[in-house]
């Protein structure tokens, strides 16, 4: 789930949903979204440490 505007909060948004998502936060307001700011959302997914539950 990509929350932009900086807002750490969910805000009771599709909370069931997103229980196990990856959740990226940016400063970038929506309207400024564009696909550079997408494209620096999925670099920072694609090295994103995983741990599915464990602990290293």
């Amino acid at each position: 789930m990509i929350r932009t505007s900086g807002e750490m909060r969910v805000s009771n948004f599709l909370l069931w949903q997103i229980a196990y998502a990856e959740i990226y936060v940016t400063e970038t307001p929506w309207p400024e979204f564009d696909r550079e700011a997408f494209r620096s959302a999925l670099f920072a997914y694609q090295n994103r440490s995983r741990r599915f539950g464990g602990v290293k």
